[in-house]
């Protein structure tokens, strides 16, 4: 992640945490954002260094099944 993402990642962060609904459910929004993009951007990682589904799933802590089903047609 560049530094810029990383500080943008920290500020999204930070807004999860505020006491106004408006700007800490739109801070879990962009979070949930992120961690999508961060788990596909691994599991194509991991993907390239020859992992299986079945040892990507259990880093995830859910099924081979549900991991390929997500991201095999990518």
């Amino acid at each position: 992640m560049a530094g810029t993402e990383a500080k943008d990642a920290l500020g999204i962060t930070e807004g999860a945490m505020d006491t106004d609904p408006r700007v800490g459910l739109r801070a879990v929004a962009a979070l949930r954002r992120l961690v999508e993009r961060l788990e596909a951007l691994q599991v194509d990682n991991a993907r390239r260094h020859g992992w299986s589904w079945e040892e990507i799933g259990t880093a995830l802590g859910v099924s081979r099944q549900a991991v390929h089903k997500k991201h095999a047609r990518r």
